[in-house]
């Protein structure tokens, strides 16, 4: 990573250490800055403002905030190595007069310039429960490539050990791989939850947490060791904190400063442990 370039393009990083770069600045400016030193990125993993009313964003029209959203993806794309991916994790939005939870790839997928690989369903258990409405239990991870038919893709580093008949033999010879199968395009995950008796052990002061097995999975799967790992919109630093974890480098940007120094705290403690 050439982070000296890039500081001198945006200025000292909120953080830095062990090759995770935490700047607190607008991602559009971050990107922009990364694209004029021709710094590019072997992935992407990042969760954006769904336009849902939380207190980090600003709530837009809809179509105004596809068109910022497929912007900064697009600007993603031209700073992503040629065998490179991108992982999206989006929600639902309303839609007047359309729906009430449009799945937001819908409104996304043709606006895009990287190449639509897999659709992965994150499905977990806890959450806001309904009356009128099925009680939402799910998200999208959206994994895109720059290139269809050139990615980087480690199965057996995400291989599901819990292989129903793992002794079961055809001519004489296994079955199945003994890493374990494929994991399917659902995930179960839990979500990092809050709330007195009931809050995660990695919960940290932001309204929209990743969790760390969510981010691990998407990280062995999609990037190498020593990869350049860009996430636009870091929030509470899950992927720094995976990437540090992992032997990754990490950019990330925060337009908070709160946030950046929630993601300070929570390498330093990280580190300690």
């Amino acid at each position: 990573m050439n982070i000296n370039e890039l500081i001198n393009k945006i200025g000292k990083p909120y953080f830095f250490e062990n090759d995770i770069a935490i700047f607190n600045v607008n991602c559009e400016d971050g990107i922009r800055a990364m694209a004029d030193i021709d710094l590019k990125v072997n992935a992407t993993i990042t969760s954006p403002p769904y336009n849902i009313g939380k207190e980090y964003e600003k709530k837009m029209p809809t179509e105004q905030y596809i068109d910022w959203l497929s912007g900064i993806v697009n600007s993603i794309y031209k700073i992503t190595q040629k065998n490179g991916n991108f992982l999206l994790n989006i929600g639902y939005l309303p839609v007047e007069k359309k729906g009430m939870a449009v799945p937001i790839a819908y409104l996304l997928w043709d606006k895009v310039q990287f190449f639509l690989n897999q659709e992965i369903v994150w499905n977990y258990g806890a959450g806001v429960a309904c009356k009128k409405y099925l009680s939402p239990r799910n998200e999208k991870v959206l994994w895109y490539t720059k290139d269809e038919s050139n990615y980087i893709f480690n199965l057996d580093d995400i291989r599901d050990p819990d292989v129903k008949y793992p002794n079961q033999k055809k001519n004489g010879k296994l079955r199945c791989n003994t890493l374990g199968k494929n994991p399917s395009d659902v995930w179960q995950i839990a979500k990092v939850t809050s709330g007195k008796n009931r809050a995660s052990k990695e919960r940290m002061p932001h309204p929209a947490q990743f969790p760390i097995d969510l981010i691990k999975r998407v990280v062995l799967g999609f990037t190498n060791k020593d990869d350049i790992i860009l996430d636009p919109f870091i929030g509470s630093g899950t992927t720094a904190v995976t990437c540090l974890e992992l032997g990754r480098q990490c950019v990330g940007f925060e337009i908070r400063e709160d946030y950046c120094e929630t993601i300070k705290t929570r390498i330093e403690r990280h580190n300690k442990d």
